[in-house]
């Protein structure tokens, strides 16, 4: 279902390896068996539960993704958020926290007048289980895409092509000129959605994405749609003669042992599978009921329940057996679902026309509204509409489900991505950022709409040789949270700011000359060093701001010294000098 958040939902990465605009396709197999084939020298370890400390993470923060995803079983701020959810958090082939919360079926209608949720008799009630089996809604957008890749490694579909290649009807009404990347990208300029579920029959429905004008020429504006995915679907079983249900299961599911996914799950599994919603006109497209064991989405119901934009139902464990498939390249185990270039791809973004639409082929990128602060230029995830998503950061190897049942009783009590948000940001925390000296370093921390400060003490900086050197490591939400160097002569009534120079280690200077920092740094720490203004009783501190929305992982510093020529100002590394910085805000960090 195409996520109603505004004019446009945020946003999407998948990028192509390009030269000089061609994009390097050459080194990939066409045997379809390269693809599947075992990976050699025996293999990675299958992925296993641990604790925090084996997974490389702090436990702190893990237990408060906990708290902060409970609190959302609660009103917030009218409504719960979900009746229930399963989390799934892990880095490297731990899985560091796995659990279940709340309710999988509470409620068996949704009373429109008193706007509540008509409850099951509590011995009908279902709790959350670890092996609970969601209506994934758009993140099944990421099998397709997966599966439309595998046929490019195999030479059977070209990125580059026009989708009316493969399926000449398609190319009805001016869509001639849409590519299979640009369905993969949403920069087809197709609109979001269109109803096909009334449409009376499977041809009909087809016929009408055939018949769809463009909202926008191909390749000029970024747009969300489901159309994209069904298109792509169409392509998928027209170049194997395989059913999209069949290409999951023989491609994906089998060789991952992902036993707990599948388009249209049986009977028996139901007991298992949370519900979704009390369907009905108006606010659903289709009177059905309470939809439980089906699929939530009207389209993919009417399709069916197997088509491209949504349809897959799978547990937690499964996507995380997905998530580190791809982190480690497209292997699991000695199964291979995809070549380590072929995965690159979908973390790297094609969408640079669009900045703040970063998307890959299938994959979106870079996304803080729901990745929060493990959002990197090359994080990757989706959500469904249902309740659901999946993040993947290599930067830090690390991986994020969260999947929740939102729409229960009704999709209206749900508001925008708070709880996937949360957990992220606690994830992203628990990721330690080791000091650059020593055994602690000052932390920024991840609170919003806050600003925090870190002072020196007044110095006589008169001669006007001074010289401000630190470490410095930031991420934060791009030009919305800013990091800010800046001092003051008289007694801090007035600020300027102070431009300053930073470094990576191994890499070139990087000038700030508005003396300000935000976005990403690649999460290392860089040597900084700025020329302090003349006056005799100078204050020098950095300014942490963050607006009211998203956080990044914030800000680190260490090793503050000021230097006069061959006199030293300020040592932070003199106990007697470190005593003298004024923290608000800021606190200290081990290791």
């Amino acid at each position: 279902m195409a996520d109603a958040r505004g004019m446009s939902r945020r946003q999407v990465g998948l990028g192509a390896l390009a030269l000089g605009g061609g994009l390097a396709f050459a080194s990939l197999p066409a045997d379809p068996a390269a693809a599947a084939a075992p990976s050699r020298g025996g293999g990675r370890p299958a992925l296993r539960h641990g604790s925090a400390r084996e997974a490389g993470l702090l436990p702190g923060p893990l237990r408060q993704l906990v708290t902060d995803a409970e609190a959302f079983l609660q009103p917030s701020p009218e409504h719960p958020w979900y009746a229930g959810a399963v989390l799934i958090a892990g880095r490297g082939r731990t899985v560091a926290l796995h659990r279940p919360i709340g309710m999988a079926v509470r409620y068996q209608a949704y009373d429109e007048e008193t706007d509540t949720g008509v409850e099951f008799p509590p011995d009908q009630q279902i709790p959350m289980a670890e092996d609970t089996v969601f209506d994934l809604a758009s993140v099944s957008k990421l099998f397709t895409s997966i599966l439309a890749v595998q046929q490019i490694e195999r030479g059977r579909v070209e990125l580059e092509a026009p989708v009316a290649s493969y399926l000449p009807d398609f190319g009805r009404a001016g869509k001639q000129d849409v590519t299979i990347r640009q369905l993969l990208t949403h920069t087809s300029g197709f609109r979001a959605w269109i109803p096909l579920y009334e449409a009376p029959t499977y041809e009909e429905k087809v016929r009408r994405v055939y018949d769809e004008e463009l909202a926008s020429p191909p390749g000029t504006a970024y747009l969300y749609s489901d159309l994209n995915l069904i298109s792509l679907q169409l392509v998928l079983e027209h170049v194997t003669g395989r059913r999209l249900d069949v290409l999951l299961r023989e491609e994906i599911t089998e060789p991952l042992g992902m036993r707990r996914t599948r388009y249209n799950p049986p009977a028996s599994w139901k007991p298992k599978i949370a519900a979704t919603e009390d369907a009905r006109k108006p606010w659903s497209g289709l009177d059905r009921g309470l939809v439980w064991g089906e699929v939530h989405d009207e389209n993919a119901y009417s399709l069916g329940g197997v088509a491209g934009h949504a349809g897959v139902f799978s547990d937690a464990w499964d996507l995380a057996v997905l998530a580190r498939t791809l982190l480690d390249g497209g292997v699991c185990g000695r199964r291979r679902i995809l070549r380590p270039e072929s995965v690159e791809l979908m973390f790297t973004d094609f969408n640079t026309a669009f900045p703040g639409d970063e998307h890959g082929l299938g994959f979106e990128l870079y996304q803080h509204w729901y990745m929060g602060a493990m959002a990197t230029p090359r994080t990757a995830g989706h959500t469904g509409f249902t309740g659901t998503a999946l993040v993947l950061d290599p930067t830090t190897d690390s991986f994020l489900v969260v999947l929740g049942n939102s729409v229960h009783p009704v999709r209206g009590w749900r508001s925008g991505s708070a709880p996937r948000v949360a957990a992220a940001n606690q994830l992203a925390r628990a990721v330690p950022v080791r000091p650059a000296r020593g055994r602690t370093a000052w932390f920024s921390g991840m609170a919003s709409a806050a600003t925090a400060t870190l002072a020196l003490p007044a110095l006589d900086t008169s001669s006007g040789a001074a010289r401000l050197s630190c470490a410095l490591w930031w991420d934060t939400e791009p030009k919305a949270d800013v990091l800010v160097l800046e001092s003051s002569g008289d007694g801090g009534t007035t600020w300027k700011p102070v431009p300053f120079t930073t470094r990576r280690r191994g890499g070139s200077a990087e000038p700030h000359p508005t003396g300000t920092a935000t976005g990403w740094s690649g999460r290392v720490w860089h040597d900084l060093t700025a020329d302090l203004p003349a006056a005799p009783g100078l204050v020098v501190r950095r300014r942490y701001t963050t607006d009211r929305l998203y956080v990044g992982r914030g800000a680190y510093v260490d090793g503050l010294r000021v230097e006069s020529g061959h006199r030293r100002l300020f040592d932070e590394s003199r106990p007697a000098d470190a005593t003298r910085l004024r923290a608000e805000g800021w606190s200290r960090e081990e290791d």
